[in-house]
This record gives C-alpha cells, sequence and structure tokens, in this order.
C-alpha cells in the first residue's frame, strides 16, 4: 500500500476537521497531516481513514478517532526528546504521533496478537519508538521512569497509583478515567506528593485490560 496524493490531501481535510474541533497545537497538526493513518487500518477500510471516527482494528481494539489523539497529544505538551510512556500500543497510530512530535517513546501493549503485528510494522513505515514492550500497563515500566509524560490511550477504571510514581517533578499524565464513559484527565505532577488534577470532558475508549497472560 502506498501513500498517495489523493491520501495527503484527504489528511489535510482532516487537519481542517480538528483545527475546526479546537485543536490548535501546530505540532501536533503537523504530526496528523503527516501520518498514513490508512496504513494501520486494513485495507477494506482505507476510506474510513481520514474521517474523524475511531475504527475496530484486531484483538477487540481499536483505532482511536483523530480527534482524541490530537487532543491528548496536546494536553501532554510534548518538546523534542522528552521520554514519555504510552499505555496502550494498540495499532501504533498515537505512538507514531509522539514520535514524530519527536518524543522518546516507550509502550506497553498487553494483547500478544497487536503487539507482534505493531512491532514489526511500526519500525517498517519508519517510527522507531525506543522500546515496544509486551506486559501490563497497569504497572507501567519502573526501570526506565521517571518520564516526562505518560499517555494511557484506554479506558481506566481507576488511576493506576505506579503511573502517577512514575512521573518526573514537573511531568503530565493523561488518562481517561471511568468505566462506561470515561473523563479525560490531566494530572501534574508539582511534588513528590503533590498532583495537580485537570478534567476535560467525557470520552468513550476500549476498556483498559490488567494483564492475564
Amino acid at each position: 500500500m502506498k501513500d498517495t496524493f489523493k491520501h495527503k490531501g484527504m489528511r489535510q481535510q482532516l487537519v481542517d476537521t480538528l483545527i475546526g474541533k479546537g485543536i490548535k497545537d501546530k505540532a501536533v497538526l503537523n504530526a496528523i497531516s503527516k501520518i498514513p493513518r490508512h496504513l494501520f487500518m486494513d485495507s477494506g477500510f482505507i476510506d474510513h481513514a481520514y474521517v474523524d471516527k475511531a475504527f475496530p482494528i484486531a484483538a477487540d481494539q481499536t483505532i482511536s478517532q483523530p480527534y482524541t489523539v490530537a487532543f491528548q497529544s496536546e494536553l501532554l505538551q510534548i518538546k523534542p526528546g522528552d521520554k514519555v510512556l504510552e499505555i496502550g500500543t494498540g495499532s501504533g497510530y498515537q505512538c507514531a504521533v509522539l514520535i514524530e512530535l519527536g518524543a522518546k517513546v516507550y509502550s506497553i501493549e498487553r494483547q500478544q496478537e497487536l503487539f507482534k503485528k505493531t512491532s514489526k510494522f511500526l519500525p517498517k513505515i519508519g517510527y522507531r519508538a525506543k522500546k515496544l514492550i509486551f506486559g501490563d500497563g497497569y504497572k507501567g515500566l519502573p526501570e526506565e521512569a521517571p518520564f516526562k509524560s505518560i499517555i494511557v490511550t484506554a479506558g481506566a477504571p481507576f488511576v493506576p497509583k505506579p503511573l502517577l510514581s512514575q512521573l518526573a517533578i514537573g511531568g503530565r499524565l493523561v488518562i481517561p478515567v471511568g468505566d462506561d464513559v470515561q473523563v479525560m484527565t490531566l494530572f501534574i505532577r508539582r511534588g513528590q506528593k503533590e498532583f495537580e488534577k485537570h478534567e476535560f470532558g467525557e470520552f468513550r475508549f476500549v476498556p483498559m485490560l490488567e494483564d492475564k497472560n
């Protein structure tokens, strides 16, 4: 599969849609305009690749809605070189956005099928994470902490304490919290035990699964 002028045009329309929905971060918009989202989807669904909707992928998971990806990415305020932990690699699309923003990405996926597929696929299209890990996102990645940012791309019924503890001072955790519907929540670490919390409305994510492997 190729990335054609038509795809680039469709991506520009998607960027215009995101601007219309309030996304302002130029680096995030630029990343979305560059990444061939259609390559992350099964070939039968190419027409849906640049519509602002989530879409099913393998293992009962979804590729997140572009607006959600952009919204979470904007909240992280990533600077090139930032060390970022992603919980839920999924299709790899959000991971590619983080890499495009200049982040050093460590990403954890607990679905074996997706982990295998995405580990091969991302480098093939030129996106190299620092580390892709098959494991339990609730535990984070203590051996690589602290992280400047942590992003959770699945609905968490509660905020896992290990993730808060693995944030650098001044670091940002973006996590959708809730059961059926999630509230997008940002935690900023202000001190050893101090966290500032902000909430940004309701979103819907597939649930964050505990390690059952």
